[in-house]
């Protein structure tokens, strides 16, 4: 009877040690899960600009912890959005397109419905993602598309908690689309809402791979802050608009703040990839402050309008750097493919490349060697509001009007030197001939690109 009982405890003994073990492989193997495909939020800003940020304004404004996150990030100089307006742009971060491959090249979604969609043929990030195992959250701002099929919920986001057009009515008493549930708010601001509502999402989705695209409303119009904020950047001479928009621009900083603090608290910053840019430039009919003396503003192909903060951080992993690299939206989504260890259902021809070496020290560039944007209301003029930049040199043909366009441009293109001019002052065509009338042509080759894939057959 005693050596049937040793037995039964040698038996038991070996059943908890061989559960223990295969516990521990699980273990194991989650680890390298997760390591392999950390978690990625991926902040975006509306109509920030570069000189928005304290640590590039000598101190106009309150930003600490995206100064911080700047120091602590690869910090890219030379960062563009895809677009100078946020639906273009917004389509070509999620997609890796170009804006006119994408069907969504304006703003107005109900006098445009058919230039403010993405084409459902094609995969956002948030399909990818999903693909992968990931949990996906889309919280803020949408503006990729309104109508049947085009809510975010069908475009890879599982979770959509903001607005799916481009206008609130007042940040203090506003609606959200809850997963297809409209609900009104008027008990809170909307910045800190939406900050609320991202913390919730990735203390939900802890202890699993997520990716949450946080598209903050601020600062755009309505320009609105609570008051006691407000004065304090009165206080400072500011006027009433700007004064304002510092003041939105700090809540939205402040809410940043919070969320990494709450991946520390979770435990999950080191797994935990950080993007942080802005859709475009400042808008002009907010008034006019400081950009750091880039001409042009939102709506325009000027620096003012398309060059933008751009940021990656992954503690632990990337190690902060300044680069000076040409980088734009759409490279975005090739790049967290690589960091992420994405596999592709259906293969992609990305317009943008991958900044994957380059965030990890590598020297090498793979970047595309040119890069090209364009915009008007409606039809696409390419006379209008184009521009090709390659290395120092960007070929523009001027910006002409904010409203629709009765027809073709005649204004001349310009060359700009951006090493020598980067407020674009001086066209430098004459004397660079070869290069103006290469570019010229590149992107008159890039328009026929375009316009053949916009309007290629079903």
């Amino acid at each position: 009877m005693k050596k049937m009982k040793l037995t039964y405890q040698f038996i038991t003994l070996g059943i908890s040690a061989l559960i223990f073990l295969i516990v521990q492989g699980c273990n194991r193997d989650e680890t390298k899960h997760r390591k392999n495909h950390p978690n990625v939020i991926l902040i975006l800003a509306d109509d920030m600009g570069m000189g928005d940020l304290a640590c590039l304004n000598g101190g106009k404004t309150q930003t600490p912890n995206l100064d911080q996150l700047v120091e602590e990030s690869v910090w890219f100089s030379q960062a563009y959005s895809a677009s100078p307006v946020c639906a273009p742009a917004r389509a070509a971060l999620l997609t890796g397109k170009y804006p006119h491959q994408t069907d969504c090249i304006t703003l107005n979604m109900r006098r445009y419905p058919e230039f403010t969609r993405m084409d459902k043929d094609l995969a956002t990030l948030g399909d990818v993602f999903v693909e992968n195992g990931y949990a996906t959250g889309l919280i803020g701002k949408w503006h990729c598309g309104i109508g049947e099929g085009y809510h975010p919920n069908d475009r890879g986001f599982q979770e959509f908690e903001g607005f799916r057009g481009y206008m609130v009515p007042s940040y203090f008493d506003y609606q959200l689309d809850i997963n297809g549930s409209i609900r009104e708010f008027d008990d809170q601001y909307l910045t800190n809402d939406i900050t609320r509502r991202a913390i919730d999402f990735v203390t939900r989705h802890q202890d699993e791979p997520f990716f949450l695209h946080l598209a903050h409303y601020a600062p755009h119009r309505p320009i609105e802050a609570p008051q006691e904020r407000v004065d304090h950047y009165l206080d400072k001479g500011f006027d009433e608009s700007t004064a304002t928009i510092y003041a939105m621009i700090e809540i939205m900083d402040r809410g940043i703040g919070k969320l990494i603090k709450k991946l520390d608290n979770l435990g999950i910053r080191e797994n935990t990839l950080i993007v942080f840019s802005s859709d475009n430039g400042p808008d002009p009919l907010a008034g006019e402050r400081y950009n750091r003396g880039l001409r042009g503003t939102k709506y325009t192909v000027y620096e003012g309008g398309i060059h933008v903060p751009f940021l990656v951080n992954w503690e632990g992993h990337l190690k902060p750097a300044h680069k000076e690299d040409v980088i734009q939206f759409t490279d975005v989504f090739p790049t967290l493919v690589d960091l992420c260890n994405l596999q592709l259902t259906d293969s992609i021809d990305f317009e943008g490349g991958s900044m994957a070496g380059l965030l990890r020290g590598k020297e090498e560039n793979n970047l595309p060697e040119r890069r090209y944007w364009q915009w008007n209301r409606g039809v696409p003029y390419y006379s209008h509001n184009a521009t090709m930049r390659k290395g120092k040199w960007k070929l523009v043909r001027p910006y002409v009007t904010r409203v629709e366009p009765d027809g073709e441009s005649e204004q001349k293109a310009v060359l700009y030197n951006l090493e020598k001019d980067p407020s674009e002052k001086h066209d430098v065509s004459k004397e660079n001939w070869r290069v103006y009338q290469n570019m010229k042509t590149r992107l008159e080759q890039w328009t026929r690109e375009m316009e053949y894939s916009r309007l290629k057959e079903d």
